[in-house]
C-alpha cells in the first residue's frame, strides 16, 4: 500500500508523540498551577551569599547539539606549571529557581527526564526556565556549582573541590563543530574564534579528555555503538534520517562528566549522605555474553570481567564496522539497564560496570533529568551542612520512579522513531535497499537498512542468520504503528 497520496506531516508525528507519553504514564502538558508558579518567576537567581563567589571572569564555554538550548554544564582549563591541568566544570543550579515540592518539581517528579521526540521535544521542565532563566545561556550571569578538577599529566585526579560560583558562558558551541576543528577538518566555530584563546582551552580540554578515556578504557569501559538516528524536517516532511556520530567533542564532555558525577558521588559519601546512584549491575546473563563471543571465536572468562569484554568489543569493532552497532545492541541489552539506587553511608557500593567506574551518580544535567536536581539539592544542603533535604525513604521511593519512568521514555523515544522510519519510507514503496538481518524472534526476522537507517520486518524468507547481509524490497508501511515490511530479493 503506497500512502504517497496522502503524504504524512510532522504534525501527525507531534500527534502520536504525544499519544505515546499518555500510554506510557508520562505528561505531556504542564498544568494551571505549573503555569502560575512559572508567572510569578521573572528572572534567574539571584543568591549572593558569602559561599558563592565569582567565577564569571574565566573563558567558559558549552558544547552541546547544535540545536541544544537547554544548557546544564560548562566548562574550563587551566594549565599548572606542574605540568597538571585544573578543569573546572560548572553545572546549572536549578534548585535555587525550583524549590522541592512546588508544582514546578512535581511535574518534573511525573516524567523525571525530557522527552527527545524530532516532531516534538518535552521538556522536563517548562521552557521559560530550562531554555532561559536556569539554563547556562551565552553572555548571562547564571549561579551554578562548579566542581574543580586537577588532573596529573597521566589523568590521574589528584584534587578536587566543590563550590558555588557564578558564571559566564562565553562561547555557545556544538558538538559537530568542534570536533571537525579538533580534527583538522573544519574551521575552528565563529563563537570561539571571538573569544581570546579559547582554541587553546579546547585542545587542553581534549588532550586531558582523551587521557582520561583511555585510563578508563583500561579499567575495562566497555565501548558501545549503539545507533541513535535523528529524523530532520523541511517544513512539515522528513527529508533524512542521520545518524549521531560518536566524536571527539561527545567524547570531551562525556569524560567530563563521568569524572564530575564520581566526584559529586564521593564528596556526598564523604559528608556521610545518602544520595541517588547510577549502576549497571555486573551483568547476570553473562553466560549468554560469553556464548556470543564464542559464537565469534573469542573466550570470555567463566565470571563478569569488563575489561575482557572490551577487549573483545574493540576486536569486533575493528573487524566488523558494519555489524559492530548490532553486536553493541545485544551486549547492552544482555548487560541489563542502568538503574537509579539509593546508596547509604556505610553500606554496599555498587559500581558501574559499563563506565568502569566504582562512584557514580548523576549531578550533570539537572534541567533534563530529574535525579540531578535531586543531587543538585543533596550537595547544595551538604555544602552548606544543613540537614538533607530527603528521608531515605523518600529517596528510595524517587531512585524506583526515576528508573521506571526513564524507561517509558525511552520506549516512547523508540516508538516515535520507527513512526519517523515509516513516514520517510512511506514514498519509497517498491524499491531495494542493502540491509543486515537484526533479530529473529517468534518466526519473526528483523532487518536493520543501512541509507536511510530504519528497522523493519523480513516477511517470510529463506532460511537466515543474524548477522546475514540482505536485498530487501520495501513493500509496506504504517506510520501510526511504526510498521516497515520488506521482502527479500534474491
Amino acid at each position: 500500500m503506497n500512502n504517497n497520496l496522502h503524504p504524512h506531516q510532522k504534525e501527525e508525528l507531534a500527534e502520536l508523540a504525544v499519544i505515546a507519553m499518555r500510554e506510557r504514564g508520562l505528561a505531556p502538558e504542564f498544568g494551571p498551577a505549573v503555569r502560575q508558579q512559572l508567572g510569578q518567576i521573572d528572572g534567574p537567581a539571584e543568591d549572593d551569599g558569602p559561599d558563592i563567589i565569582d567565577l564569571t571572569g574565566l573563558p567558559w564555554c558549552s558544547i552541546d547539539n547544535d540545536d541544544s538550548r537547554d544548557l546544564d554544564q560548562l566548562t574550563v582549563s587551566q594549565t599548572l606549571p606542574d605540568g597538571s591541568v585544573k578543569i573546572l566544570v560548572a553545572i546549572a543550579d536549578v534548585d535555587a529557581l525550583v524549590a522541592k515540592d512546588t508544582p514546578i518539581d512535581r511535574h518534573a517528579q511525573i516524567n523525571t527526564t525530557s522527552v527527545y521526540t524530532s516532531a516534538r521535544i518535552f521538556p522536563m521542565l517548562p521552557e521559560k526556565l530550562c531554555t532561559d532563566l536556569t539554563s547556562l545561556n551565552p553572555h548571562q550571569v547564571r549561579v551554578a556549582t562548579v566542581t574543580e578538577m586537577v588532573f596529573a599529566p597521566d589523568g590521574a585526579l589528584r584534587r578536587s573541590h566543590i563550590q558555588r560560583a557564578r558564571v559566564r558562558n562565553r562561547a555557545q558551541l556544538a558538538y559537530d563543530a568542534v570536533s571537525a576543528w579538533l580534527e583538522g577538518q573544519g574551521p575552528l566555530p565563529e563563537a570561539a574564534d571571538i573569544v581570546p584563546g579559547m582554541d587553546q582551552q579546547l585542545r587542553t580540554q581534549d588532550a586531558v579528555a582523551q587521557q582520561l578515556r583511555a585510563n578508563r578504557r583500561e579499567q575495562g569501559s566497555l565501548e558501545f555503538q549503539t545507533l541513535q538516528p535523528r529524523a530532520e524536517f523541511e517544513g512539515q516532511r522528513v527529508v533524512a534520517i542521520r545518524q549521531q556520530e560518536q566524536n571527539r567533542a561527545r567524547q570531551l564532555i562525556e569524560e567530563f562528566m563521568v569524572a564530575t558525577n564520581g566526584v559529586t558521588a564521593r564528596f556526598l559519601a564523604g559528608k556521610r549522605r545518602a544520595a541517588i546512584r547510577r549502576v549497571v549491575r555486573s551483568p547476570e546473563r553473562w553466560a549468554r555474553i560469553a556464548e556470543v563471543a564464542a559464537e565469534r571465536g573469542w573466550r570470555l572468562p567463566p565470571d563478569p570481567d569488563s575489561r575482557a569484554l572490551e577487549q573483545f568489543l574493540a576486536a569486533e569493532r575493528r573487524r566488523d564496522p558494519l555489524r559492530f552497532p548490532d553486536l553493541s545492541l545485544v551486549i547492552v541489552k544482555l548487560m541489563g539497564r542502568g538503574e537509579y539506587v539509593v546508596e547509604r553511608p556505610g553500606g554496599p557500593v555498587l559500581g558501574h560496570f559499563g563506565l568502569a567506574v566504582r562512584d557514580y551518580s548523576h549531578s550533570t544535567a539537572p534541567n533534563r533529568r530529574y535525579p540531578d536536581l535531586i543531587t543538585g539539592r543533596l550537595l547544595k544542603a551538604a555544602l552548606a551542612g544543613g540537614k538533607a533535604p530527603y528521608s531515605d525513604t523518600e529517596l528510595e521511593f524517587l531512585a524506583n520512579r526515576c528508573t521506571s519512568q526513564e524507561d517509558a521514555a525511552n520506549k516512547v523515544e523508540r516508538r516515535l522513531r520507527k513512526s519517523e522510519a515509516a513516514m520517510l519510507l512511506e514514498g519509497h514503496i517498491g524499491e531495494v535497499f542493502d540491509g543486515v538481518v537484526t533479530g529473529q524472534s517468534k518466526g519473526n526476522t528483523w532487518v536493520r537498512v543501512f541509507d536511510p537507517p530504519a528497522d523493519g520486518k523480513l516477511l517470510p524468507s529463506r532460511e537466515l542468520s543474524v548477522g546475514d547481509k540482505v536485498r530487501a524490497r520495501l513493500v509496506f508501511t504504517h506510520v501510526e504503528h511504526g510498521f516497515i515490511d520488506f521482502e527479500q530479493v534474491d
